[in-house]
């Protein structure tokens, strides 16, 4: 963990005091504890932030991919359906993964991709290449980062699955390297493409919700089914090893650009809670017969977080309750309001929508979502561009009903476009830093913690998340 300098000792001190205090003490005005902080190292000399980065168009995106486990395969499916692409080269540690899916090539009238495997350093063959343009990197979390620092390194844009780092050093090392060499660096969060996401973003860009105030997100999913599928148990391993909420992005993404994060709009603390661990050992001497005693992440976590502008988000994470799948996602607005999980609804405010139900203290559908038909309406008013380009294909081709393939899609179109991407490293940062910046509130007595402006100044250099699009 990152060296830390807190306010620790003056919150105690503090706290001390003031249990100390009898009835005759004169009431003193409150001290202010500040967050605890961690360590916001300056940017190398030379360098400057890779705000709206853009790099020269490529004609056609070459691509390697790393990592043919659980993701890596159906991303390459779905790379042989996007224009403009062709896949070079395919790494996995297992022979027969890397088997499989040049399977996935040859099935597509594509030929087969240049193979590395059997080594712990194959994937830096695979970097070391000069005629691949960008590595799509699918592997376990523990290698994320020290893959995308290397490519980089090695001149190649990065897109890296989710979380792309686990530690504050991990994320500042990916920073860097993309400021230094002005490379693409982008966090594969498929959530933010989700039809109702992208439609309640529209929406709240375009002012249907008024000013928002409060959003929420989560990764609620019980994994109990899927753990077997992790190669060498890394997954369980990392619960088992790490306090916090270590799956932060599929709920925080969404709820960031709704909140402009970077953009007009930064975080500023985060205060965690979370319950004991019973879940999750309970499973493992189901499993295994092992009484572990020493298992770190609560069944669930919960964080509340402040910006700059004085709005609020909650996130939540909890992978071993038998709660139905839920990413919550939810907006509350001065004028309305969205809800995803578990049902999907819009409310506003009754003086903008036509209802004939009369005012009655009894009957609180006045005060619920609106009809289905209004709902229906303003989902078609308010689809996004993207959707309505790719809505149809995105289906056909599928991939969590088809968000992935649109996440891919736009990587492609805006590397062939030298556009922005939609998710930069400053986002990857934001996003990837719960883990750390969660456990550390947790080890403190729910402390709040500082998150750090990762664009080191720049988050108010943009006014409003935006997608970008070729003229």
């Amino acid at each position: 963990m990152n060296k830390l300098f807190t306010t620790l000792t003056l919150a105690a001190l503090t706290l001390l005091a003031t249990s100390s205090c009898n009835s005759t003490c004169q009431k003193t005005e409150p001290t202010t504890v500040q967050p605890i902080q961690t360590v916001v190292p300056e940017r190398p000399a030379g360098q400057t932030d890779v705000i709206q980065l853009t790099a020269p168009a490529l004609d056609t995106v070459r691509v390697g991919f790393i990592g043919l486990g659980m993701r890596g395969p159906g991303a390459v499916s779905r790379f042989t359906h996007i224009p403009g692409t062709k896949i070079i080269a395919l790494c996995d540690l297992r022979p027969e993964c890397v088997e499989g899916t040049q399977k996935i090539l040859t099935n597509a009238g594509l030929p087969e991709a240049a193979a590395y495997t059997g080594s712990e350093d194959a994937w830096k063959e695979l970097c070391d290449r000069d005629d691949i343009d960008l590595v799509y990197i699918a592997t376990d979390w523990k290698h994320h980062a020290q893959m995308g620092i290397y490519a980089m390194e090695k001149g190649k844009h990065v897109a890296i699955e989710v979380p792309a780092a686990m530690t504050l050093d991990e994320i500042w090392a990916l920073i860097n390297t993309s400021e230094r060499t002005r490379k693409h660096c982008m966090q594969l969060e498929n959530c933010v493409y989700d039809f109702f996401e992208l439609t309640t973003l529209n929406m709240a860009q375009q002012g249907v919700f008024g000013e928002v105030m409060h959003v929420e997100g989560s990764y609620i999913h019980n994994l109990e089914d899927f753990w077997p599928a992790y190669w060498n148990n890394w997954r369980m391993d990392y619960n088992r090893n790490h306090r916090g909420d270590v799956y932060a992005t599929h709920g925080v993404g969404p709820a960031c650009q709704l909140l402009n994060i970077h953009r007009g709009d930064k975080l500023n603390y985060i205060v965690s809670v979370d319950t004991k661990a019973v879940s999750a050992p309970a499973y493992l001497k189901r499993t295994t017969g092992e009484d572990v005693t020493d298992f770190k992440n609560g069944d669930h976590t919960t964080s509340i977080l402040r910006t700059e502008n004085g709005k609020t988000m909650l996130i939540q994470h909890d992978v071993v309750s038998p709660r139905p799948y839920s990413r919550m996602y939810q907006l509350t607005g001065t004028e309305g309001f969205a809800n995803k999980y578990p049902v999907e609804g819009y409310a506003l405010r009754p003086a903008n929508v036509d209802n004939d139900v009369k005012l009655d203290h009894e009957n609180l559908s006045y005060h619920g979502f609106v009809p289905e038909d209004v709902k229906a309406a303003m989902m078609t008013k308010y689809k996004h561009p993207i959707h309505q380009e790719l809505e149809e294909t995105a289906k056909k081709v599928g991939g969590h009903g088809g968000m992935d393939f649109i996440m891919d899609y736009r990587l492609v179109y805006c590397l062939r476009n030298g556009l922005p991407l939609d998710m930069d490293v400053y986002d990857l940062a934001e996003w990837c830093s719960f883990a750390e910046l969660s456990a550390l509130s947790l080890e403190n007595n729910s402390a709040a913690v500082a998150v750090p402006d990762f664009t080191r100044g720049g988050w108010d250099k943009v006014k409003g998340y935006h997608h970008a699009f070729a003229k």
